[in-house]
C-alpha cells in the first residue's frame, strides 16, 4: 500500500501531466472543445468519482485551459477573437465532460438494479447529493479560476461562467434527466432495505462510484459536445 505522501505525489504528477495535455490541446487550437473532453473523461474516470475530486480535476482543466492561451494573449490585440474562441470551447469541452459523469451515474444505478444490488436510501440519497452539486461546482470553478486570472483571460472565464449560470449548461440538462431516475429509484427502496443496509452505506456508495467510474469509459461518444460558447450570446 502507498504512503499518504506518495498517493499525493502521485496524484500531483498526475494533475501536473493532465494540466499540460489540456495546455496542448488549446495552445494547438485543433478541435480544442473534443480533446478537451476526451482528456477530461479519461482524468475523472481514473479517479475516485466524488464531488471534490471532480471540482479538482475541473480547476485542473481551467487552469491548463488559461495557460494554453497566455502567448496569443500576448502576442496582439487582434488575437483576442481567436483566443476568446479557443477558450470557450476548452471550457464547453470540460462542461461535455461533466454531463458525462452524470450521465455515467444514470448508467450506474441501471446497472445496480439490473444486477439485483441493493442499496441503502442513505447510499442513493448521498450519490443524489454529490450530482446535485455538480452543476453549481462547475459554475463556481470557473468563477474562481476567472478570479485568479490577471489577464483578458480572466474576463472571458467570467462572462462564460456568467452564461452558464443564467442560460444553464450541458452538465445540468443531463442532471434534470439523471436526478429525476435517481430520485425515482431512492422512493423505491423499502425502508427493511434502508434499516439492513445502513451498516454498508459506505461500501455501497464506494461501489456505485466505482460503477459510475467503469461507465465513463464507454460513454465518448453517447454524449455530443455542446457548441461552441463563443463571444455572442
Amino acid at each position: 500500500m502507498q504512503s499518504k505522501s506518495g498517493n499525493a505525489t502521485g496524484r500531483t504528477s498526475d494533475t501536473a501531466a493532465f494540466e499540460a495535455d489540456v495546455r496542448r490541446a488549446v495552445e494547438s487550437g485543433h478541435d480544442v472543445q473534443e480533446m478537451v473532453r476526451q482528456l477530461t473523461v479519461q482524468m475523472i474516470s481514473k479517479h475516485s468519482l466524488d464531488i471534490e475530486s471532480v471540482r479538482q480535476i475541473a480547476s485542473a482543466a481551467l487552469h491548463g485551459a488559461r495557460e494554453g492561451t497566455e502567448k496569443a494573449f500576448s502576442q496582439s490585440a487582434a488575437q483576442l477573437d481567436a483566443t476568446r474562441a479557443r477558450l470557450g470551447q476548452a471550457v464547453a469541452g470540460l462542461d461535455a465532460a461533466l454531463a458525462q459523469v452524470a450521465e455515467a451515474s444514470k448508467l450506474a444505478l441501471q446497472e445496480v438494479v439490473g444486477r439485483a444490488q441493493t442499496f441503502s436510501r442513505e447510499d442513493l440519497t448521498r450519490a443524489r447529493a454529490d450530482l446535485e452539486s455538480l452543476e453549481a461546482m462547475f459554475v463556481e470553478t470557473l468563477q474562481n479560476s476567472a478570479a485568479g486570472a490577471k489577464d483578458a483571460a480572466g474576463k472571458i472565464l467570467a462572462d462564460l461562467a456568467e452564461h452558464s449560470r443564467i442560460h444553464g449548461s450541458a452538465v445540468g440538462r443531463q442532471l434534470q434527466e439523471t436526478l429525476g431516475d435517481l430520485t425515482q429509484q431512492i422512493g423505491q427502496v423499502g425502508r427493511s432495505q434502508l434499516e439492513a443496509g445502513l451498516h454498508l452505506a459506505q461500501a455501497g456508495t464506494d461501489l456505485f462510484r466505482q460503477i459510475a467510474a467503469g461507465a465513463l469509459g464507454g460513454l465518448a461518444d453517447r454524449v455530443k459536445p455542446a457548441p461552441p460558447q463563443g463571444k455572442d450570446r
